[in-house]
């Protein structure tokens, strides 16, 4: 276990401190009847620093080379948790669509259904350029709408973020289906074509043998 792995890790710890923070609404930090941390800010803080881990571990996994097959698999389910926690807590609060969840959740499962096949051909799909900014994109979506709990003002620029965001998600989803048929199934297809030359091959040797017992007993009768 190396620490890019451990930050990632440590990701998906910040998930359920995250949702208990978002969900409980009147949480608040106060010294003498003075709040000195409201629960949007203390969300904020959380989400952010989760956030942070993934730009460090990234980061540090390529600068020390420690790029594994584990933390390549395990960076994109800890960012799924991470977004997928926060937007669904933000459902239950009433500051975000739930149709729009839906649609960002939904395409995270399909693009994990897909790295999950990818796997277990061999072959492990990274992460796209646009699937990058997505994820860019959800940080700043989600911290606008964290903000605009406490200053109204800005709902309507959180949910252009928003919208940011599903436009994203669905562009990079596409890059993602489109990198899988180009491995995958293309590696489906030549192995499966190697297995019928194979099973060909083993037709043609059944003949030939089963031909000479009958060609020496013709050769006998002459």
């Amino acid at each position: 276990m190396n620490f890019p792995n451990t930050l990632t890790i440590l990701r998906i710890f910040f998930v359920p401190f995250l949702v208990a923070v978002l969900v409980e609404q009147d949480l608040r930090v106060e010294f003498h009847g003075v709040v000195w941390v409201a629960n949007e800010f203390l969300a904020l803080g959380i989400f952010l620093a989760a956030a942070a881990t993934d730009l460090l571990d990234g980061y540090l996994a390529r600068r020390w080379g420690q790029i594994t097959t584990v933390g390549t698999l395990l960076d994109p389910i800890a960012d799924k948790l991470l977004i997928s926690a926060a937007l669904v807590s933000l459902v239950q609060t009433h500051r975000v669509p739930a149709w729009m969840v839906v649609l960002i959740v939904g395409r995270e499962f399909a693009v994990s259904g897909l790295r999950s096949i990818a796997a277990a051909e061999g072959y492990t799909i990274q992460a796209s350029d646009l699937g990058k900014t997505k994820m860019i994109t959800q940080v700043i979506a989600i911290s606008m709408v964290l903000v605009s709990i406490r200053w109204t003002a800005l709902q309507g620029f959180a949910m252009l973020w928003m919208w940011g965001v599903v436009v994203f998600g669905i562009a990079s989803a596409v890059e993602y289906f489109r990198k899988f048929w180009r491995k995958v199934d293309n590696s489906i297809k030549y192995r499966r074509r190697k297995e019928l030359l194979r099973i060909e091959r083993q037709r043609k040797r059944m003949a030939r043998a089963q031909a000479r017992p009958e060609a020496q007993k013709m050769g006998q009768l002459q």
